[in-house]
């Protein structure tokens, strides 16, 4: 490998714009959406429902703004959120549910997935002195679960459950694209079963920004306001709008690739002296794996062969393949990752 190659494995939100997306955001028809005029975002927020089968949506600047949205809506503070172990929202929103919607976060199941019997052990009886369960959150796929899919079928039956409970559901689907590639299911049908729905336009599909929310056409007004006293209130979007349709568009189908990509990464790895990893666990482009080495060692290692990847813990290393890594690419930082084993 070139001492000038970097192979940037750390996460797919790396990538950079395609030149088709970069005409697409030169030539974006723009207008002040605080307004409501600018046709871009109105055009992705209109698809953006369509393809998740609900009935508005919203862009914003994140897909923490958007779980954040769905907390203000369904939640008033001092309420606790049912969430998979590891949950997004729980982990890696820098303790906004508590900081924004005044939440906390009750975990069911291992590995990000849980059962309808696992909701209801986890929610919490009535009574003044107790937090009030308010609100179910899934993650499909799951992050921290190395891009698990949550299963479909325990989804309809957490689902029913929740319903019989009382309580709302929410889908943080930042990576639904990358579930529906992997189970042949519509956005639509993996959506259905939700109340609310956000996704991601930069995680997978190479936009540089941006994520939706979804739902009913009164959840999105009232998310519209919470935008605004987020600071996320924009506007000549289209810009970052024309983008995000782009991705939309082009990328959602080579998402395969990806997921192709990432077994065989995860292949030279599980048969790696030093690393542990069972295969069945990488469904779609997130490869996690444990290591002997202290992760940090590494992923320093790595990075000075050209390869990028992200500690997830003290002997716990995550990879995520995206539009930017070829499949030679792969192969060069299985090596590389061989190599530093250990």
């Amino acid at each position: 490998m070139s001492s000038h190659t970097r192979i940037d494995l750390r996460s797919d939100t790396v990538t950079r714009p395609s030149a088709g997306m970069r005409r697409a955001m030169a030539d974006a028809e723009v207008g002040d959406d605080v307004y409501g005029e600018d046709p871009g975002a109105q055009r992705l927020e209109a698809r953006t429902a369509e393809l998740l089968g609900k009935e508005a949506a919203l862009f914003v600047p994140s897909g923490t703004m958007a779980n954040q949205l769905a907390l203000l809506l369904h939640c008033r503070r001092g309420d606790e959120v049912i969430v998979g172990e590891g949950a997004h929202c729980k982990e890696y929103e820098s303790g906004a549910g508590a900081a924004w919607a005044g939440v906390q976060f009750a975990e069911a199941g291992k590995g990000g997935v849980f059962t309808a019997e696992d909701l209801t052990a986890a929610v919490r009886p009535r009574a003044d002195w107790l937090p009030r369960t308010s609100l179910v959150a899934l993650e499909n796929t799951h992050n921290r679960g190395g891009g698990r899919v949550f299963p479909q079928r325990e989804v309809l039956a957490i689902a029913e459950r929740a319903r019989a409970l009382g309580l709302p559901l929410h889908l943080d689907g930042a990576r639904l694209w990358n579930a529906s590639a992997a189970t042949g299911l519509s956005p639509a049908a993996l959506a259905e079963p939700f109340d609310t729905v956000s996704v991601c336009f930069s995680k997978g599909l190479g936009a540089p920004v941006g994520s939706a929310l979804a739902g009913t056409r009164e959840h999105i007004a009232q998310a519209r306001r919470f935008r605004k006293m987020l600071g996320g209130g924009m506007r000549q979007v289209g810009v970052l709008c024309a983008a995000a349709s782009f991705a939309l568009e082009s990328h959602r189908e080579r998402l395969v690739e990806d997921h192709a990509h990432a077994k065989r990464l995860a292949a030279r790895i599980a048969e790696t002296s030093g690393y542990a990893l069972d295969l069945a666990s990488v469904e779609t482009n997130i490869v996690i794996f444990g290591t002997a080495r202290p992760a940090d060692d590494v992923v320093r290692d790595a990075a000075s062969a050209g390869v990028l990847v992200s500690a997830f813990g003290p002997h716990r290393v995550r990879a995520a393949t995206h539009l930017d890594v070829s499949l030679r690419e792969v192969e060069e930082a299985a090596a590389v990752l061989v190599r530093v084993a250990g």
